[in-house]
């Protein structure tokens, strides 16, 4: 398949596997921020062709896996009031919350919907004048620009029964935690090509700079992946930190300009806290002055709802880099994909689900 194919091109594989074994001399630790990369990192064996000297972990850039508990709490209250058409993208409805999942509430009854674009709430919205229409908001910067034009077209349609639940976070930040934290061993990341094509990459400059550390902004096929974590391993080599940019048929220095100026006018930045994580600060999008008619948590009063992470997870460990899935305790056996602990084993991009599907079952020395 042409613009496929030769991102999964055999030889080319080889050729760069023959080169990250020939350049690395050093023990690094690499992470990779997005599930899309893990997923292909690990459906692959990525992990396996390269260096045993790197080490790969997973980062926190799995939207619905740092969806924090109290936000499903707020949904399931919000699904529980009386003419709510609740609506969201179809991987949020098995995420737990502290007591049940929004699928439990579908299959009780609840008008708990799937939609395939924040435009499709809008519409429902619209032709349904007596319901509350919700839209569930989450993601990283990726999703944010289409669920941000939701809002718009709701204003300028005058509807007075949509809003958005917004759980949105931002990639800096939690580079920035991450490198910040006492237990970090990470030296180099592989930034998620599809937020820069939105945002650009000049956000990362300071981050090298000020923890020198490389980040290369990388795609997700096997390819891609191998060119970026060559280039990280070869700054690491030569004591260089600055930002790379490995996905450059997608990928401009200033990203989306338009898109940007959208974020701009809808969102405000504010902290957020992330599953198994904690707050971050300055993490998070909320809506401006403009747009507050279309908060759901205000609309509805949940905006104090607070809950807290089961203890049997280790996800935030894993988010973070500090475990790698099969180092839980839990994994494969009380915490499967029909009966997860917690997001990281739902999500189609989480670390645990990637590690569960391709049957990476034995247990590693943390």
């Amino acid at each position: 398949m042409k613009y496929l194919d030769e991102y999964r091109d055999r030889d080319t594989v080889l050729k760069l596997v023959d080169e990250i074994h020939k350049i690395t001399k050093q023990k690094w630790t690499i992470m990779e921020m997005c599930g899309g990369q893990t997923h292909s990192i690990i459906r692959y064996g990525i992990d396996e062709l390269i260096p045993d000297k790197i080490r790969l972990v997973h980062g926190p850039g799995c939207p619905v896996c740092v969806t924090p508990i109290e936000m499903i709490d707020k949904a399931l209250e919000i699904t529980a009031q009386p003419n709510v058409i609740f609506t969201s993208f179809g991987d949020m409805l098995r995420v737990p919350g502290s007591n049940g999942d929004l699928f439990s509430v579908k299959a009780k009854g609840g008008d708990v919907r799937i939609v395939y674009s924040p435009m499709d709430a809008v519409e429902l919205a619209k032709n349904n004048p007596e319901n509350d229409v919700v839209f569930f908001g989450v993601g990283f910067e990726t999703t944010a620009p289409a669920n941000a034009m939701s809002v718009v077209a709701a204003k300028s349609q005058e509807l007075k029964n949509f809003s958005v639940l917004i759980s949105h976070v931002l990639v800096p930040p939690a580079i920035e935690a991450i490198l910040q934290s006492e237990k970090n061993e990470v030296q180099g990341f592989l930034a998620a090509g599809h937020v820069c094509t939105i945002m650009g990459y000049e956000e990362y400059v300071p981050l090298c700079e000020t923890y020198k550390v490389p980040i290369v902004v990388t795609g997700f096929e096997p390819v891609d992946l191998l060119q970026g974590i060559l280039m990280t391993i070869k700054q690491l080599e030569s004591g260089q930190y600055k930002v790379d940019n490995q996905y450059t048929r997608s990928v401009s220095q200033q990203g989306n300009d338009p898109a940007q100026k959208v974020l701009q006018d809808v969102f405000r930045v504010v902290p957020r806290k992330w599953r198994g994580i904690g707050e971050i600060p300055m993490s998070g999008w909320t809506l401006t002055d403009k747009y507050t008619n279309f908060d759901a948590e205000k609309k509805f009063g949940v905006i104090h709802t607070t809950a807290d992470e089961p203890a049997d997870c280790i996800s935030g460990d894993i988010l973070m880099g500090h475990k790698r899935p099969n180092e839980c305790s839990a994994f494969g056996t009380r915490c499967t994909p029909e009966n997860p602990f917690g997001a990281t084993m739902v999500s189609a991009e989480g670390a645990c689900a990637a590690y569960y599907k391709y049957h990476r079952f034995q247990t590693e020395l943390a």
